[in-house]
C-alpha cells in the first residue's frame, strides 16, 4: 500500500490518479477541512472511470502536525509519498510556514524509520535550490544559500530536504524531486488561473525574468519511475524548459485565441507594487502574495538543468507549449486530455 500525503493539492491529485491507474493501493491522508471534491474534480479531468477508481482511495483523516494520526495512517503502508505543504509567500505566514513543512517532514521521516518503510519520495521545489552567480544551469549540486530577503517558504523547503537528508543516513530509502514552476488544470493551480483571467482580460504585466516550467503529469510520473526504481539517496530537479514570462503570457495568450496588452513592469515600478501592496496587507489585515522576495525572483534569469533526471530514467519531458494548449482546452471545452 502507498500513502500519499497533501492528496487534495496539485501534485497529490495528480498522483494519486497515476497511482491508482497502475493498479496500486492508495491511502490519501487529508485533513478534516479538506475538500476530497478536488480529487475527484482531477479524476475527470482525465478519466471516464473516475468515480471507480475515487471510490477505490482508502482515506485517512489527518495532519502531518499530528503524530498519531500519522502513526495511523502508516499503517499497512509499504511506500509513502510526501507532497503536502503548507505554500504562501505572505510574511505574516512565515512561522506558520516553516513551522508546519519542517515539523511536519520530521514528523513523518521519524516514523517511517520507526515503521521501516521501504522507500520515502519528498516534494521539494526549486527554491530549495541555489542560484549561480554567472547565469549558468542550476543544477542539483547548486547549494542553497540563505540571503536577507529568503521567502520563508524557500527557508522551509531547504530544512525540510535537510530532514530527509538525515533519514537517508539513519536508513530510510529516499529520493527528492525538486519541481520547477508547476502546470497543471483546475482550480487547484491557482497562479495558472491568475495568469489566464489576467489574459483573458486583455492585460498581460510581465518582467524580463527567465525560470523553469513543468506539467504536473510529468511531476508525477517521474516520482512514480524514481519509486519504482532502486534510486536512493539522490535529489532531481523536475523541470521542461526555461521560459521568459512574457513568452509564456504570449503562448497562453495564442492559446486563448487573443491579443493581450503586454505591459513590461519595470523594477522601481515593482518597487512601488510591493510596497503599496504590503502596506494594503497591513491596514486591512488582508492577504497578499507579493512580496519583495517573490518580485525579486520576477526579475531574476534562472536556468534549470533537468539532466540528470534525464539520464537515471531516460525521462522525456512534455513541451511547455503542448502543456499550455491542454490547459487551455481543458478549461475552455471541459475536454479529457492525456
Amino acid at each position: 500500500m502507498v500513502l500519499v500525503t497533501g492528496g487534495t493539492g496539485l501534485v497529490g491529485s495528480h498522483l494519486i490518479f497515476d497511482l491508482l491507474s497502475k493498479g496500486y493501493q492508495v491511502k490519501a491522508m487529508v485533513r478534516k477541512t479538506g475538500s476530497k471534491d478536488s480529487i475527484l474534480r482531477t479524476f475527470q479531468y482525465y478519466s471516464a472511470n473516475a468515480n471507480e477508481l475515487f471510490n477505490s482511495i482508502i482515506w485517512a483523516e489527518g495532519d502531518i502536525m499530528d503524530i498519531s494520526s500519522l502513526e495511523e495512517a502508516l499503517e499497512g503502508v509499504e511506500q509513502v509519498y510526501h507532497t503536502a505543504a503548507f505554500v504562501s509567500f505572505n510574511s505574516r505566514d512565515k512561522k506558520k510556514i516553516i513551522k508546519t513543512n519542517v515539523d511536519g517532514t520530521v514528523n513523518l521521516v521519524n516514523l517511517c524509520l520507526k515503521k521501516e518503510i521501504q522507500k520515502f519520495c519528498f516534494v521539494s521545489s526549486i527554491a530549495s535550490l541555489g542560484i549561480t552567480d554567472d547565469g549558468s544551469f542550476i543544477t542539483e549540486e547548486v547549494l542553497w544559500k540563505p540571503t536577507k530577503h529568503q521567502s520563508a517558504y524557500s527557508t522551509s523547503k531547504f530544512k525540510s530536504e535537510m530532514e530527509v537528508w538525515r533519514g537517508i543516513t539513519e536508513g530510510l530509502k529516499a529520493v527528492i524531486v525538486n519541481p520547477s514552476v508547476i502546470l497543471g488544470p483546475g482550480d487547484l493551480n491557482k497562479n495558472f488561473n491568475i495568469i489566464t483571467n489576467h489574459i483573458t482580460k486583455g492585460f498581460s504585466f510581465y518582467t524580463e525574468g527567465v525560470t523553469g516550467f513543468v506539467d504536473v503529469r510529468d511531476v508525477t510520473q517521474a516520482m512514480i519511475k524514481l519509486m519504482e526504481s532502486n534510486i536512493s539517496g539522490e535529489r532531481f530537479i523536475l523541470s521542461s524548459e526555461n521560459i521568459r514570462y512574457k513568452d509564456l503570457f504570449k503562448w497562453i495568450a495564442e492559446a486563448l485565441i487573443i491579443k493581450p496588452l503586454n505591459i513590461y513592469v519595470s523594477p522601481w515600478i515593482a518597487g512601488i507594487i510591493w510596497r503599496v501592496a504590503a502596506l494594503t496587507s497591513f491596514l486591512f489585515f488582508s492577504s497578499t502574495q507579493i512580496s519583495r522576495s517573490t518580485l525579486a525572483i520576477a526579475y531574476k534569469k534562472l536556468h534549470y538543468s533537468s539532466k540528470k533526471i534525464k539520464e537515471y530514467l531516460n525521462f522525456d519531458f512534455r513541451p511547455v507549449k503542448q502543456t499550455i494548449n491542454d490547459l487551455v482546452l481543458l478549461n475552455r471545452d471541459d475536454k479529457k486530455i492525456k
